[in-house]
């Protein structure tokens, strides 16, 4: 996304551009052996509906780190994660196995702080639903 955002280059209401991240049932089973996370609802439709999901759902870990992938791909190489917490408000549900779903996610930066610090508030979205809410980053940046 970018080479190094500096603390100077960005002020209040600075955008980070949308960006659209793939989730396919592949990426939830490989995800499923990083996170040590093997619960059948993330990669078996069949148990997933039969507890009474619509689908297969990705990992709520795997989508909030497709937010605090949009913020350090903004941010850069030289810049630290300091905070970053958010709430899950929905599902993102896989149904198909090949073709996937989507969360798109952007960003606002929303106050400079101390410390050459900036607040980010996230917003992340899959088939339209927003399924993050509450989502934050703090970030110090060069």
């Amino acid at each position: 996304m970018s080479g190094q955002i500096s603390y100077d280059s960005v002020q209040a209401g600075t955008q980070i551009p949308a960006v659209s991240y793939p989730v396919t049932r592949l990426s939830l089973i490989k995800y499923c052996g990083a996170s040590g996370d093997f619960n059948v609802i993330h990669w078996n439709e069949r148990v997933a509906r039969a507890v009474g999901l619509p689908d297969v759902i990705a990992h709520g870990m795997f989508t909030m780190a497709q937010a605090g992938r949009l913020v350090t791909d903004w941010a850069g190489p030289a810049a630290v994660v300091t905070e970053f917490g958010v709430r899950f408000s929905s599902m993102v549900v896989v149904p198909d196995p090949d073709a996937g779903a989507f969360i798109e996610v952007s960003g606002q930066v929303e106050e400079k702080l101390e410390g050459n610090r900036v607040a980010i508030a996230l917003t992340a979205r899959a088939a339209g639903t927003k399924v993050l809410t509450r989502a934050r980053a703090v970030v110090r940046l060069p």
